[in-house]
């Protein structure tokens, strides 16, 4: 079976795992949606998870025009240095998650 990227995973298999490295760190399932909603525009409890990563951000409702202020590093990659536009918007995200883990405010998260 051949190996999918993350852009060819399914946001239902994603999303839990983002929610659940938050709740990991005492933070909530609301918080990762709410960090959500401020970088796409979605809102999650109707939003179809049944698509692509790609699909997602292809589609969101609402890219955050301040989204290009996340900075820092995801995986030893920094996010502003990312030159695909999909995998930077996929790696904002997770830095967003992984700022919301390790305790950060959210008035600060959400630039």
């Amino acid at each position: 079976m051949p190996r999918r990227t993350v852009i060819e995973m399914k946001i239902s298999e994603v999303y839990p795992l983002l929610v659940r490295k938050a709740e990991r760190k005492g933070r909530t399932k609301a918080e990762v949606d709410q960090v959500t909603a401020w970088l796409t525009g979605y809102d999650m409890a109707s939003t179809d998870l049944d698509v692509t990563y790609a699909e997602f951000f292809d589609r969101a409702p609402a890219m955050n025009p301040r989204a290009n202020l996340i900075k820092g590093s995801v995986c030893g990659v920094k996010v502003e240095e990312i030159e695909d536009p999909l995998m930077q918007k996929i790696r904002w995200l997770d830095k967003l998650v992984d700022e919301l883990a390790k305790g950060k405010p959210m008035e600060k998260i959400l630039r």
